[in-house]
């Protein structure tokens, strides 16, 4: 790795604060670009001389490897961020990537699962063992507050308000917010605390393994799936699908979308508006439906 991405990299973390996820995503990205550096010249290239022509090019090369474009669009703006911080620091005099332009985006809309689904999903959770109240605790709050999973196992015993029904998460760029999850979701928290048996008397996060100490992630996700065979339902179905469902069922019911993006703790509007695309959807659907000239 170049000297001047691991610059960058350590002004990420010590500066920025970034997360080890956000950090090891531009190592690679970056890593990446230099690789193609290399390839382009049989030897290692310092990232900073690169010009707008390089970049261009790497961006065609980018896509004649068939990368999908919202990686393309990943890996660029990783390079735009690079360059700014070496304009910033008087590196460059000018940055090259101003006028990097990104692939056509397909617009997807996000998968959802309807009401009843989700109904259906919680209330087959068996819950006559500890773990299986666990499970239920952890998806009433994931749909509940949608919460990225990522914020869910995150979560300590002192970040739920059970009073106010709300949490306290970390979010992207780990910014603070106050998300409520609803009574239902509090309700079996509080259910779970009560059977909670930590593997170290100084753990702190509410949702353990069977092990007693922080589930990961990936649990979460291989825990839903098997729910979701169980009661066939769309198995690719992740968590984040708790979270769009939460957005998408949240506007369907008139909730505004300035609120829904304070909810799910979107820095942008442009990102929640997505959902506004799912509700147009539902509502062609309803017409095709309901309407007898349709």
């Amino acid at each position: 790795m170049h000297p001047t991405v691991v610059a960058f990299l350590t002004h990420l973390k010590n500066e920025r604060n970034a997360s080890i996820h956000t950090i090891r995503g531009y190592e690679d990205d970056l890593g990446l670009f230099c690789q193609y550096l290399e390839e382009c010249s049989g030897q290692g290239l310092d990232p900073t001389t690169a010009d707008a022509q390089r970049l261009r090019r790497y961006s065609a090369w980018l896509n004649g490897r068939g990368y999908a474009a919202t990686t393309i669009a990943r890996r660029l703006a990783s390079l735009r961020s690079f360059y700014r911080y070496q304009r910033r620091q008087g590196v460059i005099t000018s940055n090259p990537s101003g006028g990097l332009r990104n692939p056509k985006q397909p617009q997807r809309l996000p998968r959802l699962l309807r009401v009843d689904e989700v109904i259906r999903l919680l209330d087959a959770i068996p819950t006559t063992e500890p773990l299986g109240v666990r499970d239920r605790a952890m998806f009433e709050t994931l749909y509940g507050g949608g919460l990225r999973v990522s914020e869910l196992v995150g979560l300590d015993l002192d970040d739920i308000d059970h009073e106010q029904g709300l949490v306290r998460v970390r979010g992207k760029g780990r910014r603070e917010r106050l998300s409520p999850v609803g009574r239902m979701a509090v309700e079996w928290i509080d259910r779970w605390i009560a059977l909670r048996q930590p593997k170290l008397t100084g753990e702190r996060a509410v949702f353990l393994n069977r092990h007693g100490g922080r589930l990961t992630t990936r649990s979460v996700g291989r825990l839903l799936e098997s729910y979701l065979l169980q009661q066939g339902l769309d198995p690719a179905a992740s968590p984040h699908t708790l979270r769009h469902s939460f957005a998408t069922h949240l506007l369907d019911r008139g909730a505004d979308l300035r609120s829904v993006q304070e909810l799910l703790g979107h820095r942008s509007l442009t990102t929640t508006q997505i959902y506004t695309h799912v509700t147009k959807e539902r509502m062609l659907d309803i017409y095709r439906d309901s309407h007898p000239r349709s």
